[in-house]
């Protein structure tokens, strides 16, 4: 078990609609400094096939898609980057997003982050709350196909923006 503190700082900007988290960066990702960063990941893939676009720059295309992007969680104890292992976990500033967007709807990237938000937010954020599969390598039961199917309901969230 390692002590992890979350390094990488939330991407969004005031015109963000949707705010999809994870639970904690990866061992990967905290190597790259960028999250989902490890190269079996699929959640960069599967939002180029949403998008119907090429991701060329990742905080580019997210702001340019009305995303936000965080973590549920600010620090916890975790063996490698197996969320089931996490201990001691505590709560990012997520209402500071809030505060300064106009976020219609949260998508967490798997079921630990689902009941950590459940845990920590539930009862202080009343906007709706829809936990995707992950998209991690550790998730390989779930196709890329399904995966894509599933994550076309953020478009869903975003469409009167257009």
């Amino acid at each position: 078990m390692e002590k992890v503190k979350h390094e990488l700082s939330p991407i969004y900007n005031e015109f963000s609609r949707i705010l999809i988290l994870g639970t904690m960066p990866s061992v990967k990702s905290r190597e790259v400094g960028f999250y989902y960063g490890h190269p079996k990941n699929r959640f960069w893939k599967v939002l180029e096939k949403v998008f119907e676009e090429q991701i060329i720059d990742k905080k580019e295309f997210l702001l340019k898609h009305h995303i936000a992007l965080w973590d549920v969680l600010s620090s916890c104890s975790i063996k490698g980057s197996s969320d089931a292992s996490i201990k001691n976990a505590k709560p990012n500033k997520i209402e500071k997003i809030l505060k300064e967007t106009e976020i219609k709807a949260i998508f967490t990237t798997g079921k630990t982050a689902y009941k950590y938000y459940l845990k920590f937010f539930d009862e202080k954020i009343k906007l709706p709350v829809i936990c995707l599969s992950s998209t991690s390598p550790a998730n390989a039961k779930v196709s890329l196909e399904k995966l894509i199917e599933e994550y076309k309901i953020i478009k869903d969230y975003l469409k009167e923006e257009k």
